[in-house]
């Protein structure tokens, strides 16, 4: 197997160069058709009685797949996408992301993965209410140290992309829920992940929304975007392509 090597922008401090050389003391990037690999996978949370939440999950996500994760209140969903985010650890077995071992990362580690790799989009939007709808799309490059005129040009492009090009200077209080969630697409899109990983993300919308904002899932997913979708709605289950459900902690 052959090494990629996959280039990004400059960012100030951690990283310069690219992705392989952010973990190169420590972990190599293999050529792969699978994106997520995830094998005998256990979480448990401690206390007074233990509670063991994902119990030997073994999951495998091609590239370019549109994929749900059902599963109902409770199941472990919310667990397993902390995990495919890496926003939390687990306590057992192997998670590959892109041919990345995800395991015992540092906290800067973790974070520039996640920054490099994962687009999120979530029920609730998490858009910053005192920042317009091209800002809110434009911070995660201003993390990277990417110039205001160049984040700002790249944030409208994705923003033309949602349709939302005439929203670019509106306040979130002033969108209503499917032009949000656009916006948060966007936010996801621009600083071009290897996946997105998607809570709940019509959770808060009517059913005609829900619809479109699916529309628009679909649609990336036809440019060859990876999505991964958890969703407790079977009605957002059929218009993916794979359904993948979980019950108490187990794929089933």
């Amino acid at each position: 197997m052959r090494l990629i090597r996959k280039t990004f922008p400059p960012k100030s401090g951690f990283i310069n160069v690219s992705r392989l050389l952010i973990l190169k003391k420590s972990r190599f990037t293999f050529k792969t058709d699978m994106i997520i690999s995830l094998k005998d996978i256990n979480k448990s949370y401690p206390g007074a009685v233990p509670l063991h939440v994902l119990k030997d999950v073994n999951l495998s996500i091609d590239k370019g797949e549109l994929v749900s994760i059902m599963g109902a209140s409770g199941s472990g969903k919310s667990t397993l996408l902390n995990i495919l985010g890496i926003l939390d650890n687990y306590d057992s077995g192997e998670y590959y992301l892109d041919g990345v071992l995800i395991k015992d990362l540092s906290e800067n580690k973790a974070a520039d993965l996640r920054n490099y790799m994962i687009g999120f989009v979530f029920q609730s939007f998490n858009l910053i209410s005192y920042k317009n709808a091209l800002e809110n799309v434009a911070l995660p490059l201003f993390y990277r140290g990417v110039s205001r005129r160049q984040r700002n040009k790249l944030a409208m492009e994705q923003l033309e992309r949602m349709g939302m090009a005439d929203r670019a200077t509106h306040l979130p209080s002033e969108l209503s829920g499917g032009q949000k969630q656009r916006v948060a697409i966007a936010r996801a899109l621009i600083t071009k992940p290897s996946i997105i990983l998607a809570d709940e993300p019509t959770g808060a919308l009517d059913s005609k929304t829900s619809k479109e904002v699916m529309q628009v899932f679909r649609d990336l997913n036809a440019e060859g975007m990876t999505i991964v979708i958890v969703t407790h709605d079977p009605g957002v289950g059929e218009q993916t392509n794979r359904i993948i459900r979980i019950v108490d902690g187990r794929i089933v």
